[in-house]
């Protein structure tokens, strides 16, 4: 890990291709014996664990040829390191071998970047963008030293070693080895946009006043060091969880995430160290000493998940302990916001540093509060969006449950009353012909007037309860008829033709609005004509008082076809019992209350559904839903919700 060094010359900053150390210009130059055996030993372990790795077969050929070549080149950098003393070659082989490495790890990314998609593709997006960035860095390090020039103590491409690591962290919180739901890409894009924010106001409060407003090397080599030592650190922790959470290959790919970082830093901290010391002490870093050697290996082992992931399916079975992503994301977010407040503190009071450095410090915290605080409102109005839609499909779905537990309930309550009635039926029909027999024959003999009257009543009464059976028997019928393709718009207009001298008689209007094209639906034209004519003349008998206008609408929407019968009467008292068997309004003798119920039995055996809801302007309607018939077959209905208002 980067430390605090003298800071005497560019020898003691954390600048090289190393990401941290590399400090390569000639006063910091020295020799370093073989000694030194805790490096070295880096090299044979990783060429070991590479073979063996191919030599299980979790590698291709093309990755086990890439994985060998990588151990070349570790192998090329220890023999180097060993055998040759400081000089400009050895300096650019160090060079060179570090952008050829860090340039493959980034390539090592790209096949799982166009072989995946949705939050594994970002994940090895961002990631391929880390170490690119890293790469970038390390060629423009490399230009400068095999130019013969020195890297200026305060170089302005520092920013990119500071931020490279911030694409990983975001490629962490993405969580792919996680089985999720879709995520909202617009949040993410702003947790994104949060994090980057936070980590280039720590880069520019700590480290470009040193540069531009007060130039101080060491201030700029000591807060940059330890800047980058946190956010270091971040990423291994990040690693580290992930790593324990995960199972199977993602277990695998975070562990070698996590160990090549970890190594890196570790050797990175050792040859920091060293930079400290004298040139002509023999354990002093220089440009392709050994202490290049576990550095250069953890940058070829960078590769090596990359390398891996290529055998990974697609679709990798994930791990089910998740992370609560949403809600750690937005307390990382808030916590940025709220560390702006103590910087600002730490700005105004902090008499240590110049004047002019505190005012920048304190100018640009207040900007980063206006900007970072702009992005957590916008974060929270899309937040507000998505919980009202949420709000919304859950009221809908609640209503949706009330219906089809409402739907269950009628349907149970049907079924065990129709078994009931029905044999109650076929019980009261030999009595019934009976009494229909002899009251027609006491009609027939000599009779006195009052007597006469008498077997008339017995007459009429007993055709009533033929009626009443006959019902009985219709509600209760369960055999399934034979259903065909049907214009509803014929069976409306046909109701409506049928009904009329009732509705005259009652001064009722009617207004018929049928929609053109209307698709075919698949029923019985008798029992659906039974159904339509029930409700038109239970809406006749509600206006039948004072009068009325009957309109009836036919629509479809989707798979749907709805006819919707509307009236101008009273409205209806319980519109959540009309269904429900011998329920009535209607005085004693005028109705049975089952024919609403045979009507919703009808509905339900053509898959569709019929509800009853007052209007409120006054007056009911009735809503009949039948699914069309799509490609020559019945569409399956669609759930919907119709609460009543």
């Amino acid at each position: 890990m980067d430390i605090m060094v003298p800071a005497s010359n560019r020898a003691s900053r954390t600048y090289s291709a190393n990401s941290i150390i590399g400090a390569k210009d000639s006063t910091s130059r020295g020799r370093i014996s073989p000694q030194s055996s805790g490096i070295t030993e880096v090299t044979p372990y990783t060429a070991q664990w590479a073979l063996e790795l191919a030599a299980q077969g979790a590698m291709s050929e093309r990755s086990r040829a890439w994985a060998a070549a990588l151990v070349c080149l570790v192998v090329l950098q220890t023999i180097a390191s060993l055998l040759s003393s400081r000089s400009f070659a050895l300096v650019a082989l160090s060079d060179f071998l570090q952008l050829i490495l860090l340039l493959s790890a980034a390539l090592s990314c790209l096949p799982s970047i166009f072989k995946n998609r949705g939050r594994t593709r970002l994940f090895w997006s961002l990631m391929g963008l880390g170490l690119a960035s890293w790469g970038t860095y390390q060629f423009l390090w490399t230009y400068l030293e095999v130019q013969g020039r020195d890297v200026p103590n305060l170089w302005a491409p520092d920013i990119i070693l500071f931020l490279h690591i911030v694409p990983m962290m975001a490629a962490l919180a993405l969580q792919p080895s996680v089985e999720q739901h879709d995520r909202d890409l617009r949040l993410g894009s702003l947790d994104f946009a949060l994090l980057l924010l936070w980590w280039v106001f720590v880069y520019v409060y700590t480290v470009i006043p040193w540069m531009y407003v007060f130039a101080n090397e060491g201030a700029y080599n000591r807060d940059l060091n330890y800047s980058y030592l946190a956010e270091k650190v971040a990423l291994l922790v990040g690693l580290a969880v992930l790593w324990f959470r995960s199972s199977g290959s993602w277990k695998t790919i975070y562990a070698h995430w996590f160990g090549a970082g970890l190594l890196y830093s570790a050797s990175s901290f050792v040859a920091n160290r060293a930079l400290g010391l004298a040139p002509s002490s023999h354990w002093a870093y220089y440009s392709g000493s050994l202490y290049d050697v576990p550095l250069v290996a953890s940058m070829a082992w960078m590769s090596l998940p990359g390398l891996l992931a290529l055998n990974m399916p697609p679709e990798q079975a994930r791990s089910v302990k998740s992370l609560p992503r949403g809600l750690w994301a937005a307390r990382l977010g808030m916590l940025s916001v709220f560390s702006l407040p103590v910087f600002a503190w730490i700005s105004a009071f902090d008499q240590a540093v110049p004047t002019s450095v505190r005012n920048f410090r304190l100018t640009l915290t207040l900007g980063a509060m206006l900007i970072m605080g702009s992005l957590v409102f916008l974060k929270q109005h899309l937040l507000d969006i998505e919980l009202i839609r949420l709000l919304r499909a859950s009221q809908q779905s609640f209503q949706e449950l009330q219906l089809l537990q409402t739907q269950l309930v009628q349907s149970e309550k049907l079924a065990s009353l129709g078994q009931l009635v029905g044999g109650a039926a076929h019980e009261l029909n030999n009595p019934l012909t009976a009494m229909l027999g002899y009251s027609e024959l006491l009609a027939t003999t000599n009779l006195t007037s009052e007597q006469r009257s008498l077997a008339e009543k017995v007459s009429q009464q007993a055709k009533r309860i033929r009626i009443l059976v006959a019902s009985l028997l219709s509600f209760a019928k369960q055999a399934p008829v034979a259903k065909s393709a049907l214009d509803v718009n014929t069976i409306v207009a046909t109701a409506l033709k049928l009904c009329q001298p009732q509705m005259r008689v009652a001064k009722v209007q009617f207004v018929i609005q049928l929609a053109d094209s209307l698709p075919r639906a698949q029923g019985d034209a008798n029992q659906l004509l039974q159904v339509f004519s029930n409700i038109i003349n239970n809406a006749t008998h509600a206006m039948s008082d004072r009068g009325g206008t009957l309109t009836v609408t036919t629509y479809a929407a989707g798979n749907v076809i709805s006819a919707e019968f509307s009236d101008t009467g009273p409205g209806m008292l319980e519109p959540d019992r009309v269904f429900d068997p011998f329920y009535t309004t209607r005085p004693v003798g005028q109705g049975s209350g089952l024919g609403l119920s045979a009507c919703y039995g009808i509905i339900q055996e053509h898959g569709g559904k019929i509800s009853c809801q007052n209007k409120k302007d006054g007056g009911a309607s009735f809503l009949v839903e039948l699914p069309a018939i799509a490609n020559g077959k019945a569409a399956p209905p669609q759930a919907q919700a119709h609460a009543a208002n």
